[in-house]
């Protein structure tokens, strides 16, 4: 349609001039590209998720000859060893027998001489079958179930002692009534028990939801709690299982049946969505909320997947193994041995978009049994795989990683890409004669770059893949964060970016040993510098995994090429090579996010208006909750939402030193203004691109579920989409703008904290004694400390250091809203002084680590709460201690020289 209209504007102006080409050929491309996406959505072959291997078949059991496996044993992972125990079989022939339980523990664990093997783990206190059990890490939970004589209430837990070779047994609360037929999963120490029947008769299928927290073992009041259910009917044979849902960890009730009143059953194909409240989940404090509230209706299952094996795998997904459809149920006795056996069709639930897709076939369908995770594997041990009929079989289920190739159109634009900003590094050198052209570009660099330089070091490429991701998976709530710099300009622009004018600094904290004292700045110089190396470590590494999965580079790879290609060019161009390589950048990663969302929209059926009725359809567009109760602080309200945003955008521009650079590169304050200005302006289109980026992911992959990899991780969709659904040399930009955006921001931390060595501590100690020394220690410095980033982000790829560094970002974190705050206070205050600053900010940082450790309070609050508190309670010391006398002009609002 596009092109057509094209045709109809030079037919009608009877010429062929140069605009009309132009457009022409744009809307040619554009129609090649989304016919490339089309042809690739409908003719991609489905990939093989799983690499399915048998492990030793389950041994014979007592009084039975051969190894006829069980159905309904208790399944578990516990100690490195698989644990199999009790279960149920007909011996043979099978359609003359009755149906014998079982109390045999079998154990597949390495014996003494480190081989795996099965051993006899002892016997559990009765025959019994058909309970629910889950792996946990204190043991493996078994719940209910019955035999011959009746249907359980039993809760214990089984441990595998490779010591004694043997399993031991604890008991646990009991359940509230007996069941059987149930299933179980596990969010953290909470199981959940939904489903099954009271007794053998199917009429007695329960609307049962219990809950058991394992870490409340000690408490007086530990027992199962009774939940309000699912907004469905009863139901048996029903699987549970635990995934993410793109917001929380979530439980879901999948299939089952129920009596038809009569002695037929109803096969069930709904399904149930439920969220634990995160408050509540770990506050154990669920009888105070309705929890009914927390349910939500999903998509259907596409057949009946009753007694069935299911398990979440990766992020968001749900795969379902095995399960009988009841198409044949009524005619078992019929059919005999000659049933064809369960459908062997394996399914998967993506648990964001909510949708279901046939994934292939399961080398065989292995009904009544439960799944149990091993490591990195998925156990389905034993069950039914026709009536009557059960197998030894035990299969190992490993996710198969299905890489696509990386074109050379791709590569090729990538390498141009770092060939431009090294060649730019290289034109730059010449010209930096002194720090002051080193750090601050000599005050030479246009405002409009030094804006667009904000802007990139804004957008890092964590945010360039994770806002488009955080949009996929849930809405546009989160859009009042970015928002938030649209309020913050004029403030930041009136109040702030003066102060750093008047004293013509070089560091931001140039301004903190001049409104309190020498102590105050090098403390926030060192606080700043730290976290700026440890910034280049996580700034390399997290997107270097997503590049590594998408391109022909280990991650290794994808941190040496940032690391080394940013050193060049800060060590040889300085500020303006960093200035002008953001600028860069920022057309880079605008254009690639813009050429990703309008293949995508135009790809839809009915194109713009498609993508639109299916995001309304779904709530994507969602921006505001309205929430004000007492809870509302742990979540996304919009008072949550707007003074976090108020907060977070606030640290950087009052006391980040790489965006205060950005304000002293240019000439005149008019200039500097611009900057935020300019700022501004493209953050507000850049935000709706990206958010509506993510929509758009959904909105594609909700029409084609079988082009989504379980083993991309939700925050990895962009990546996925740029590997898996672009043409070469697009794919190729789009992927050189998540390296920009990487880029820009390791490239200003190199060159702002070099900035605040060599000003803080060396110039301000005067350590050398000459210009040309003091520019050749800032390249020193800056390379000095790009090595240091790089080798702390290969760090990270090769060995297990991430909790502990963890920790120490945590640290170094909690002072970012404590240092803006200290420059609120000594710009808005004149009583405050250098003893209420200290204070103030070790206040700041210790409130905002309690509040992160004993509340439920959204990380979105930490910058405000750490600002508030700094700014308060270093008032508050001032007051009491004096402050001595000093001159305070142009240092606060009130004594700025506004001549």
């Amino acid at each position: 349609m596009i092109i057509v209209i094209g045709s109809k504007r030079i037919t009608h102006y009877g010429l062929c001039n140069v605009r009309t080409m132009k457009t022409h050929y744009f809307y040619c491309t554009v129609f090649l590209l989304i016919a490339n996406l089309a042809a690739r959505s409908q003719t991609s072959s489905q990939p093989e998720f799983f690499e399915w291997t048998q492990l030793a078949e389950l041994p014979p059991l007592a009084d039975q000859r051969d190894a006829l496996g069980v159905a309904g044993p208790f399944v578990g992972v516990y100690n490195n060893a698989l644990v199999v125990a009790g279960g149920a079989n007909f011996p043979q022939p099978v359609w003359e027998q009755d149906q014998v339980w079982h109390d045999t523990i079998w154990v597949l664990a390495n014996n003494r001489e480190n081989q795996t093997a099965w051993h006899d783990g002892g016997r559990l206190p009765h025959p019994i079958a058909y309970g629910a059990s889950v792996s946990t890490p204190q043991g493996i939970v078994c719940m209910g179930g019955n035999n011959s004589t009746g249907t359980f209430r039993d809760t214990f837990i089984m441990k595998w002692n490779t010591e004694n070779m043997v399993v031991e047994m604890d008991s646990l609360p009991p359940l509230p009534s007996p069941c059987a037929y149930g299933s179980a999963a596990v969010i953290g120490n909470v199981i959940y028990l939904a489903g099954g029947s009271s007794a053998h008769d199917l009429k007695t299928a329960m609307r049962n939801f219990w809950r058991l927290d394992l870490s409340q073992k000690d408490a007086q009041d530990f027992q199962w709690m009774e939940l309000n259910p699912w907004p469905g009917p009863e139901r048996a044979f029903n699987l549970t299982v635990s995934q993410h849902n793109g917001m929380s960890d979530c439980i879901y009730v999948i299939s089952g049946r129920r009596s038809d009143g009569q002695d037929g059953i109803v096969p069930l194909t709904d399904v149930y969505e439920f969220t634990p409240p995160a408050d509540v989940r770990a506050a154990g404090v669920f009888d105070q909320v309705e929890s009914s509230v927390f349910w939500r209706k999903r998509q259907e299952v596409p057949r009946c997947v009753m007694a069935g094996t299911a398990a979440g795998v990766g992020q968001s997904h749900i795969f379902v193994f095995g399960g009988a459809d009841g198409s044949l149920f009524s005619r078992a006795d019929e059919l005999k041995e000659k049933h064809p056996g369960f459908p062997r069709e394996m399914l998967a639930y993506h648990t964001i978009t909510d949708t279901w897709i046939f994934t292939g076939t399961v080398p065989a369908n292995q009904a009544t049994t439960q799944i149990a995770r091993w490591g990195d594997s998925l156990i389905i041990a034993g069950g039914e795989i026709k009536p009557r009929v059960r197998t030894p079989v035990i299969w190992r289920l490993n996710l198969r990683q299905n890489k696509e190739l990386f074109g050379f159109m791709n590569i090729a634009v990538i390498a141009l890409y770092f060939i431009a900003i090294i060649l730019l590094g290289i034109y730059f050198t010449g010209r930096n004669r002194s720090t002051d052209d080193f750090f601050r570009g000599g005050q030479r660099t246009p405002w409009l770059a030094a804006g667009l330089s904000i802007f990139a070091t804004m957008l890092s490429s964590l945010t360039f893949i994770a806002i488009p991701a955080k949009t996929y998976a849930t809405d546009w709530v989160l859009i009042l964060i970015n928002a938030a710099i649209v309020i913050n300009a004029p403030f930041i622009v009136y109040f702030i970016l003066p102060f750093f004018r008047r004293i013509d600094a070089t560091s931001a904290y140039e301004y903190l040993e001049k409104r309190f004292n020498v102590f105050v700045r090098l403390f926030a110089s060192l606080s700043y510098v730290l976290f700026q190396i440890g910034r280049m470590a996580i700034v390399m590494f997290l997107p270097a995994l997503a590049m590594a999965a998408i391109t022909p580079f280990s991650v290794e790879s994808c941190i040496l090429i940032m690391g080394i290609a940013g050193i060049v060019y800060c060590t040889m161009g300085g500020l303006e090579a960093v200035v002008w390589t953001d600028a860069l950048q920022s057309v880079v990663l605008l254009g690639g996010a813009l050429f990703s969302f309008l293949i995508i929209v135009f790809s839809m059926d009915n194109g713009l208006a498609g993508f639109l009725t299916t995001a309304f359809a779904c709530g994507k567009f969602h921006t505001i909750n309205w929430d004000w109760s007492a809870g509302s602080y742990a979540a996304t309200a919009f008072w949550v939402v707007f003074l976090g945003g108020i907060g977070q955008q606030l640290v950087p521009y009052t006391s980040d030193q790489g965006i205060v650079q950005r304000y002293m590169s240019v000439a005149t304050d008019k200039q500097a203004a611009r900057t935020i200005w300019t700022n501004v302006v493209v953050s507000i289109p850049a935000t709706l691109l990206f958010f509506s980026m993510g929509t758009a992911l959904f909105v594609f992959y909700r029409a084609f579920p079988e082009r989504l990899d379980p083993t991309f991780q939700t925050d990895a969709i962009f990546p996925l989409f740029i590997a898996r659904e672009l043409p070469d040399g697009i794919a190729g930009m789009v992927v050189a703008g998540i390296f920009a955006a990487a880029q820009s921001t390791i490239s200003t931390s190199m060159n702002s904290a070099a900035a605040v060595i060599v000003t803080d501590f060396f110039r301000r100690f005067q350590w050398l004694g000459s210009e040309p020394g003091y520019l050749r220690l800032a390249r020193g410095m800056t390379m000095g400390l790009g090595l240091l980033g790089t080798y702390l982000a290969l760090l990270f790829a090769s060995a297990d250091v991430k909790s502990m560094w963890d920790s120490f970002m945590t640290i170094i974190g909690l002072f970012g809203g404590a240092m803006c705050g200290l420059f609120l206070l000594g710009i808005f205050t004149r009583r405050a002084n250098s003893v209420g600053a200290v204070v103030g900010a070790i206040a700041g940082a210790v409130v905002l680590a309690l509040v992160q450790r004993y509340t439920h309070v959204s990380y979105l609050l930490y910058a405000s709460v750490g600002i508030s508190v700094t700014v308060f309670v270093g008032y508050m010391v001032s007051l009491i201690v004096p402050r001595k006398e000093g001159n305070l002009k142009d240092l606060t609002i009130y004594t700025i020289d506004k001549s």
